[in-house]
């Protein structure tokens, strides 16, 4: 892979960038405070501030770090931290990532997250140059599986009590797609809009 760390990056409605000291209170008052936000996630609710402040303090630590991409999801309408998603998983041998993403509940079911993921998918695979990009998912969140869909990737199936969030054990649906699928489909995008 060719690393270039977490570059910013922009889609019609959102700006995404790494973490910055200022972001402790979107942080905390948007998503990472909210105990039905993390209910599926690895990790609880955070109680306070402060837990917020040294989680952006790790982020922006490793800011500079090539081999790390940890984007906050800013939306540009209100200029305001509103999620972050990034690597959670990397297995350089086979050049494959796993993302994870969380958002506000505030902003759930209005195409964020996914317009988020395509262009990190579209980075991923044109600059960073990975092979395959997956995520997977709690299957009693099947609204984090339609996010996965309408960013692009397939349904690769679900492995059976192999995951633990704060919900506990569960089964993980897996959805992921490599390089090549990904070049075939924007082929084919193009093949149409000129039909």
């Amino acid at each position: 892979m060719n690393h270039l760390g977490t570059k910013i990056l922009e889609t019609k409605r959102l700006i995404l960038r790494p973490f910055k000291e200022t972001d402790v209170e979107d942080m905390y008052d948007n998503w990472a405070g909210n105990d039905n936000v993390t209910r599926y996630l690895t990790w609880p609710a955070h109680a306070s501030r402060e837990v917020s402040k040294s989680v952006v303090d790790l982020w922006v630590s490793n800011n500079e770090d090539m081999r790390n991409y940890q984007w906050c999801i800013e939306l540009k309408d209100n200029q305001q931290a509103i999620g972050s998603i990034g690597i959670v998983h990397m297995e350089e041998e086979i050049d494959s990532v796993e993302i994870g993403y969380c958002i506000g509940e505030e902003y759930w079911n209005r195409g964020i997250t996914s317009e988020a993921f395509k262009e990190i998918i579209k980075f991923l695979f044109e600059e960073v140059a990975c092979n395959r990009i997956f995520a997977q998912h709690d299957v009693h969140n099947p609204n984090s599986g339609k996010v996965m869909k309408k960013s692009g990737l397939l349904y690769e199936g679900t492995l059976l009590e192999a995951g633990k969030n704060n919900t506990g054990i569960c089964d993980m649906a897996v959805y992921g797609i490599t390089r090549n699928v990904y070049s075939m489909k924007k082929g084919e995008q193009r093949r149409q809009a000129l039909e």
